[in-house]
């Protein structure tokens, strides 16, 4: 594993230049720092972190114990755009004395900032190999051009979503050279929120402010259209001061046009403010309590659209400065934010909410990685890149040796007698799955939910599977917006008005999707199975229950209650059997498991079910298998219920034909090959002439429940513009 030659240490230097790198940087040096049998860390500080308008900042990075082996003052003052050409020119004539001394292996180089392209500039002229820790993405600002910029001249290259490493790759960066590890923060994030927080929420905020009822604005100049964002800049102020909430408002970043952005502070009085708190710099651990329970984050930050998604607090981005990143749902872009009234809106529609938390950027196992890959690093390779130019590969999997995790979903199906969780790819494959009986009580349902998710997602680590969010199939009414369980049936006990997706969102940082079981078998055809390129199809699934779904014009019917698609409860007969429903005549009163086996045990109880070749024990619970196999073997009331059962059946799907008109019924569930037959039958004889042409198939799919589940997470648009 380890070449890098010698079997010596792998000197690595970070420079770390502001607040915001070393944010990221900082993960990596500890586990640098961690392992000194590998690795030598020298560490470079310069940029704003030297300045006493930006915080002195270099202070945190003695505070948290590393050794700050060289300072240097780059920053020219100014605050426009030829001061940040000076400082990239006032860099480049002093890193070449500090890098001739410190002689690195490598240099780790962070994100898009012009004191990172003057460092970039001066390894590659220097021969030093460089890592370059978040390329690839793409934002809306100069920042885009600073940061492909430094791609081109780095050797190695850390992204944190799928998307950038694709951007790498379509640059012609060496795919061998790219690992996808996830943003190194999200490490610290994804374990933060527990913590104590009040003690830093009074400190910041206010003795009397409490989590959800303040505010966090951190806005920065837009160096390509200075003029406009300060003057959106005065219109956020104006909004904030409207809206009258608390809110501590971090000073802007060093680029051109910062300083006209203190003066609107200023002139404004929001040092003065009753309502505001204006700070220079948050340490990072704290500045992580203050998003993760704000009521709000706004501005144009990174963090906004990045980190903040880690605990699902709204955020209101601001301008053009983000907009072309990846976001969670929980960011709202007002992108012409040109009226304060368009920002209070904003402000109005955001305020206190909770969305899923998003782990786009990273799933807390960054680090590990990170250090995985310096140590694979040979140093006796060439130190000259090579690029790739197209074709390119594609859709090819690495993992921390180059053989990048499969995208997956954590799919959950809670059905009437099993709980089961899987593991399931893109591709639709079930990497791993796991089933417990589902217990009877609301409390010990959801305790084991988390449990088993807990440990899958756990397992998907090791099975080098990155979990992208969770899907839930479960019986009953549900409300998929809200993810909350409206109303089941007596199948699942106590289970009604459940809210799904808060507790296993909270507990996993991930996003969660909800559906009933029907529709979530409707879902896996259309992306796994016989529905995929179909149009209008429906899908019913066959099972303890009778469920469904309806996919019109490629897209899934919930109707305006959640209602839609319980196909289980049309009625095929006026006084037919008691349905669970409390209704009659259901066809799943007849063509359900639990059908089957009430007539099973009728059967039984007149010695009328067993045939030759045929046994029960006296222990043995007789079940719609026994009914089956009774029929298969010849019983003739046997196969008269479970063609009644498969008429049943058939009425309800001549319903279906002449009431939505599909082009396709797919049967689903154990009972389906049993019932096909027959609901062709019915259809031939009952069916409008215009609708007996229709396709019914038997469903290929093993677990369409589960794989349906999977599809809401794979196939989910996270981007919201305002």
């Amino acid at each position: 594993m380890e070449k890098h030659g010698n079997n010596r240490k792998l000197r690595v230097c970070v420079a770390t230049c502001n607040r915001a790198d070393y944010s990221k940087l900082a993960p990596i040096m500890f586990g640098i720092k961690a392992e000194p049998q590998f690795f030598e860390l020298d560490v470079v500080v310069l940029g704003s972190h030297l300045i006493d308008d930006y915080g002195n900042t270099y202070r945190m990075i003695e505070q948290d114990d590393f050794d700050i082996h060289t300072r240097l003052h780059t920053i020219v003052r100014g605050e426009d755009e030829a001061a940040m050409v000076e400082s990239v020119g006032l860099a480049l004539v002093k890193l070449p004395d500090v890098l001739n001394r410190l002689k690195p292996d490598i240099m780790i180089v962070h994100g898009d900032r012009f004191d990172a392209l003057a460092l970039a500039t001066s390894a590659a002229l220097m021969n030093i190999r460089i890592l370059h820790i978040e390329g690839g993405e793409v934002s809306g600002t100069i920042d885009d051009s600073i940061r492909h910029a430094i791609t081109k001249l780095a050797h190695y290259h850390v992204c944190c979503t799928r998307s950038a490493e694709q951007h790498l790759i379509s640059m012609c960066e060496d795919h061998d050279r790219i690992l996808l590890a996830g943003c190194p923060s999200y490490d610290k994030l994804l374990s933060a929120k527990n913590k104590d927080y009040m003690s830093i929420i009074r400190m910041w905020i206010g003795e009397d402010v409490k989590p959800k009822e303040y505010i966090v604005a951190l806005q920065h100049p837009v160096t390509t259209d200075i003029k406009h964002s300060i003057k959106m800049f005065e219109l956020t102020l104006d909004a904030l001061i409207s809206f009258n909430k608390r809110t501590l408002v971090l000073f802007p970043n060093i680029d051109a046009g910062s300083k006209e952005m203190v003066r609107v502070m200023r002139k404004k009085g929001i040092e003065h403010h009753p309502n505001f708190r204006a700070v220079k710099h948050v340490p990072f651990d704290q500045f992580i309590q203050l998003v993760a329970h704000a009521g709000c984050v706004i501005g144009n930050s990174s963090c906004g659209v990045r980190e903040v998604g880690a605990f699902g607090t709204p955020v209101i981005n601001l301008g053009t400065r983000q907009i072309g990143r990846e976001t969670g749902e929980n960011v709202l872009h007002v992108r012409n934010a040109d009226t304060q009234d368009k920002i209070l809106q904003a402000l109005h529609l955001q305020f206190g909410k909770q969305y899923p938390c998003s782990k786009i950027y990273g799933d807390g196992n960054a680090v590990p990685r990170i250090l995985k890959f310096l140590k694979s690093i040979d140093l006796g390779e060439p130190l000259q890149k090579k690029f790739c130019f197209p074709p390119v590969k594609e859709n090819i999997s690495q993992d921390i040796d180059h053989i990048l995790e499969t995208q997956s979903a954590l799919a959950v199906d809670l059905g009437g007698t099993n709980l089961r969780v899987a593991i399931v790819s893109m591709k639709g494959e079930i990497v791993k799955k796991y089933s417990q009986l589902n217990p009877k009580t609301y409390e010990d349902r959801i305790e084991l939910i988390l449990k088993m998710c807990v440990e899958a997602a756990s397992e998907a680590v090791n099975l080098n599977c990155r979990i992208l969010g969770v899907g839930i199939s479960t019986g009953g009414r549900v409300n998929p917006r809200e993810g909350i369980v409206l109303h089941a049936t007596k199948l699942i006990q106590e289970w009604s008005s459940v809210d799904l997706r808060t507790p296993i969102s909270d507990t996993l940082h991930l996003p969660v999707w909800v559906d009933n079981d029907g529709n979530c078998a409707a879902l896996a055809e259309r992306k796994f199975g016989h529905g995929k390129g179909v149009e209008n199809f429906v899908t019913l699934i066959t099972g303890t229950g009778i469920g469904g779904g309806i996919i019109h014009q490629n897209e899934l019917i919930h109707g305006s209650s959640f209602c839609a698609a319980e196909l289980g409860h049309i009625m095929v007969a006026l006084d037919g059997p008691e349905c669970l429903c409390g209704s009659h005549g259901c066809i799943e009163a007849y063509a359900s498991g639990i059908a089957l086996q009430r007539e099973a045990k009728k059967l039984h109880d007149e010695d009328s079910l067993l045939v030759e070749g045929m046994s029960v024990k006296k222990e043995e619970t007789v079940t719609a298998a026994h009914l089956i196999q009774a029929a298969k073997l010849g019983n003739p009331k046997a196969e008269h219920i479970v063609r009644t059962a498969g008429t049943a059946l058939g009425l309800g799907v001549v319903n279906i034909l002449h009431t939505i008109n599909p082009s396709l019924v797919i049967l689903s569930g154990v009972l389906a090959s049993h019932y096909v037959n027959v609901v062709k039958d019915v259809i031939h004889q009952r069916a409008l002439f215009s609708v007996q042409t229709v396709d019914v198939v038997v469903s290929d799919l093993v677990d369409p429940a589960l794989l349906g589940a999977a599809s809401m997470v794979l196939d989910y648009t996270t981007r919201r513009v305002y």
